[in-house]
């Protein structure tokens, strides 16, 4: 995943913010080929990020990770 609009490297002095940020981005946009999501790190920050995501993604997560 690359992004252009985010110094990633001012990002990264900050571990929580950068892997929030990281993983809201992953959900709404997208991996990269052969990229994969903790499942463990996405249920510890699922409270921060399920606000911030589409209603209709939200649900389909939730789906994924609860059944």
């Amino acid at each position: 995943m690359k992004n252009w609009s985010v110094d990633e490297s001012y990002l990264k002095k900050f571990p929580r913010k950068y892997k929030i940020w990281k993983l809201e981005q992953q959900l709404s946009y997208g991996l990269d080929k052969g990229e994969k999501i903790d499942r463990v790190e996405l249920l510890r920050y699922w409270p921060v990020i399920r606000d911030r995501l589409d209603p209709k993604r939200r649900e389909f997560i939730k789906f994924l990770l609860w059944g």
